[in-house]
């Protein structure tokens, strides 16, 4: 099997367990591992959440609490209510060699799925007495969390930004650390777990009445313990309105001051730029036709004049209709009004540009 070929077999395999993460603090990666039932990605990813948006190919978006905590490696495990569909993931044996291939899954920058490929530069990179495997696959912020990957499709290693070097060089966690940790994790029951902060020792539950770690007495949170997060000022308002509107709010974050939503066959971005006091509605409609482009953007130019407050763009060769409004004037009236406008166009356009002129339903799982 050639390096093309090998690429393409991974990627089949690993798309319907590489998940998508959002929290209302990041984004980034994860993968399940059916024989444990726990997703595995970046603590940085779902830091600070008792629960997170988790996503992919093969289920809708649901919250899935997350179980354990490791700051120290960059690690973190979910736990879903329901087993996650796809191929079983093997986790490596074999030592890894300086100038091995790997490839890198993930999904950066809201990409749903995406592999890098790359080799090995350090098997034993030490960063703070710990020891990380060093590759030149050019991760993406949105990879972290995500699998590094063999030639015979065995993973190898957890993606990490817990160490930054210098551009084209990135990390990962080895995966006989993984394994480590989830046979600890197991061994304790399977309920909840944190590597303290104070001593480093792993604490699981259930802890005593005091919440302290077990070795250095100093307080422990598990991640159940953890407050609900709590939106305030635009944020609270942009949420209350996608309540208003039918939405369950926790499932549309995206990271800092971002929603999406599913508006008829469109999807909907919301921005809030606080530094500038931007709130920006993309609603992504349908990809352009293959062939004979003018007609449909002769229509987007002429609808430019009369969807009043709205906007239409190309953006890498899809139709966006986009909304602008300044926050000194968007509250639950007016934010309602301009929202319920951009959600009933995008329906309505989107449906005219593919029976019309020959435009694309916009595949969701690419």
């Amino acid at each position: 099997m050639n390096t093309a070929q090998a690429i393409e077999a991974i990627k089949e395999r690993y798309q319907n367990v590489v998940v998508r993460i959002a929290t209302p603090y990041s984004t980034g990666t994860g993968f399940y591992l059916h024989q444990y039932n726990l997703i595995v990605t970046s603590e940085y990813v779902v830091r600070d959440n008792r629960e997170v948006m988790v996503e992919g190919v093969g289920f809708k978006s649901q919250m899935v609490p997350v179980v354990f905590f490791d700051a120290q490696n960059d690690l973190a495990f979910l736990r879903p209510k329901e087993a996650i569909g796809g191929e079983e993931i093997i986790l490596a044996e074999d030592s890894l060699q300086k100038g091995d291939w790997v490839l890198a899954v993930g999904h950066p920058l809201g990409h749903p799925f995406f592999a890098e490929e790359g080799e090995v530069k350090n098997v034993n990179y030490i960063y703070e007495e710990q020891s990380f495997i060093e590759i030149d696959a050019h991760l993406k912020p949105g990879n972290v969390g995500g699998p590094v990957v063999n030639q015979k499709g065995e993973v190898v290693g957890v993606n990490t930004f817990l160490v930054r070097k210098e551009d084209q060089i990135d990390f990962a966690l080895p995966v006989a650390q993984l394994l480590e940790l989830i046979n600890a994790f197991e061994s304790s029951g399977g309920t909840q777990g944190v590597r303290c902060e104070h001593c480093e020792a792993l604490v699981f539950a259930p802890l005593s009445k005091a919440k302290q770690c077990n070795a250095c007495k100093k307080k422990i949170v598990l991640p159940q313990e953890l407050p609900l997060y709590e939106p305030n000022g635009i944020c609270r308002t942009i949420e209350e309105l996608l309540s208003a509107e039918g939405h369950q709010v926790a499932l549309t974050r995206r990271g800092p001051n971002s929603w999406e939503i599913e508006e008829g066959s469109a999807s909907v971005k919301i921005s809030y730029y606080e530094k500038n006091g931007l709130i920006i509605g993309d609603a992504f409609l349908c990809d352009l036709p293959p062939q004979n482009e003018k007609p449909l953007l002769e229509y987007l130019l002429q609808q430019n004049h009369e969807v009043e407050g709205l906007t239409f763009s190309i953006r890498e060769g899809a139709v966006v209709l986009s909304l602008l409004i300044y926050d000194r004037y968007f509250n639950m009236d007016t934010g309602s009004k301009l929202f319920r406008h951009l959600f009933e166009k995008a329906d309505y356009h989107d449906n005219i540009l593919v029976e019309k002129f020959g435009a694309k339903w916009i595949n969701k799982a690419d």
